[in-house]
């Protein structure tokens, strides 16, 4: 819901934006590096850097800037205090125990997911992904199962608004990056019910996922399970994996 102007803090929205501004890819930054990803000016991420610093949410060298452990304060208090994981988690944990396979549920954030809720058995395959996929961890919609699955769960018009002039970064080889044969996926997805992305994030995995929907019908989560080609083979996703997934949602569709 849009606020009145004079109630919009321009100030803080920056300091917001400048700790959103570091990265996998930029895990340091200096003040020009700082005002070139947040758009504002170098004097103001300067000021910016050094009271996140003086606040103890940065470290720094004196020239440029990284994360400091006090920003996990603001996960740990999500993760603590949020309805939507702490109802997740326990199901998750009985599926990973009982498959010894592994098990997110992830929920939108702007262009990514977010993993809010993690469950890994013994047999979760080898990961050297460099987004990694612990709590927390932020996914590409576009090339993973979860994302393409609540992407599937907008409305046609907003889905499509969302897509116009998008470019859709290529992930692996497999990574659909074309708009028209992305957005036929995307109905495929909305038609089953159901999403297995196969290799477009990672090489050599898939990835299964159904939506998670409170009584009203509404899409709150999307609910994965991640493994081989061998694991999830289009026989064992109808034989094993899309009963199992399907029946978790059910059960947790009265607690969301």
């Amino acid at each position: 819901m849009p606020i009145a102007k004079a109630d919009y803090i321009e100030g803080l929205a920056k300091g917001l934006a400048v700790l959103e501004a570091f990265d996998t890819e930029r895990q340091r930054l200096n003040a020009t590096l700082a005002a070139q990803r947040t758009g504002i000016t170098r004097a103001a991420a300067r000021r910016h850097l050094l009271t996140l610093a003086e606040l103890g949410y940065l470290e720094t060298d004196g020239s440029h800037y990284w994360l400091s452990a006090r920003v996990l304060r603001f996960a740990g208090s999500y993760m603590a205090t949020s309805r939507l994981p702490r109802t997740l988690q326990p199901t998750l944990n009985r599926l990973a125990q009982q498959t010894q396979a592994a098990f997110s549920a992830v929920v939108l954030d702007g262009d990514e997911g977010v993993i809010v809720a993690r469950s890994a058995g013994l047999s979760e395959p080898v990961r050297h992904l460099a987004y990694g996929l612990h709590l927390g961890a932020r996914l590409p919609v576009h090339a993973t199962s979860t994302g393409r699955m609540l992407l599937a769960s907008w409305p046609k018009a907003e889905f499509n608004a969302w897509l116009k002039g998008r470019e859709l970064a290529r992930i692996t080889p497999q990574t659909e990056v074309g708009l028209a044969r992305f957005k036929v996926l995307i109905d495929k997805v909305r038609q089953d019910d159901h999403c297995l992305a196969c290799d477009a994030h990672e090489l050599g995995i898939h990835a299964l996922a159904v939506p998670l929907r409170n009584m009203q019908g509404q899409t709150l989560a999307a609910l994965n399970v991640v493994g081989t080609a061998d694991q999830l083979s289009d026989a064992a996703v109808e034989r094993k994996w899309l009963p199992l997934l399907l029946e978790a949602a059910r059960e947790l569709r009265p607690l969301l």
